[in-house]
């Protein structure tokens, strides 16, 4: 396979240093484009929300405990492989969530809802638009429904 190559635009910062599996919606991060990327922020502040994509540097993807897994290693979750949840031992550490867009001021973009711990580097920041990221009526199963619970 070629080799993949990416370069981080920002950093976030936030209160959070350890992985944690609820409260996410609460937490406010600070992600702090790096000088060269911020003429790319303009017209941000125009959004509600963004898409945020960035590396799950803390953590490592391991075949033999991760590629099929309980979700949070919980006993009433079934077994499933990892394209079939979301958890953050991936075979690419790659994180992305939707988030609250707070402010925009200089370099320093304001989310709520990013599901990264402090010093996560950032790779990209997209506008969300429904058109692209919203489905009508998606199909979720119980489980992940079950799970969820808490969580934000």
């Amino acid at each position: 396979m070629p080799e993949i190559v990416m370069n981080a635009i920002g950093i976030a910062h936030n209160a959070v240093t350890e992985p944690v599996d609820a409260d996410w919606g609460k937490v406010v991060s600070e992600l702090h484009i790096h000088e060269d990327y911020v003429p790319g922020l303009q017209g941000l502040s125009d959004w509600s929300h963004v898409v945020v994509i960035y590396s799950m540097h803390a953590t490592q993807f391991d075949a033999a405990k991760h590629l099929v897994r309980r979700p949070r290693d919980r006993e009433d979750m079934p077994e499933l492989g990892i394209f079939a949840q979301r958890a953050r031992h991936r075979p690419n550490l790659i994180g992305i969530t939707a988030v609250k867009l707070l402010t925009v001021e200089k370099h320093i973009i304001r989310v709520r809802g990013l599901d990264a711990i402090d010093s996560t580097p950032i790779l990209d920041i997209k506008p969300y638009a429904p058109v692209y990221d919203g489905v009508s009526e998606p199909l979720v199963p119980g489980w992940f429904i079950r799970l969820m619970q808490g969580y934000f």
